[in-house]
């Protein structure tokens, strides 16, 4: 059994998953449940982070518009970490697509005038 704490909802559920079946007890609701099994299966997580925006010193929020595979998080910052930003910028734009191979873009969630 494999002990885990649930990131769905605030109430941080203590969930046991059996390593074999990926059966989950401990959740409080049927969203514990597709979490803890899926984090033994395949542990994915949104990645958040800035960019650096050109011209005046300042940074923009940036997000995976999808959960990307927990092992692939690293590359995903390698390539974040390489991007500058014009103005303007709107919520949702695409800056880095497919990134890291990983079906997901990395997209703005700030406007920049």
């Amino acid at each position: 059994m494999k002990e885990i704490i649930c990131i769905t909802c605030p109430k941080g559920c203590h969930l046991k998953v059996d390593e074999q079946t990926f059966a989950v007890t401990g959740n409080s609701c049927p969203r514990g449940a597709v979490y803890g099994a899926n984090e033994l299966r395949n542990p994915v997580r949104v990645v958040t982070s800035t960019v650096i925006v050109e011209g005046p010193q300042r940074r923009l929020p940036v997000k995976t518009d999808r959960p990307i595979p927990k092992g692939k998080m690293f590359e995903v910052m390698e390539e974040i970490a390489k991007v500058r930003v014009k103005a303007p910028v709107k919520v949702g734009d695409v800056l880095i697509p497919n990134v890291a191979g990983t079906d997901g873009n990395v997209v703005a969630t700030k406007n920049l005038p």
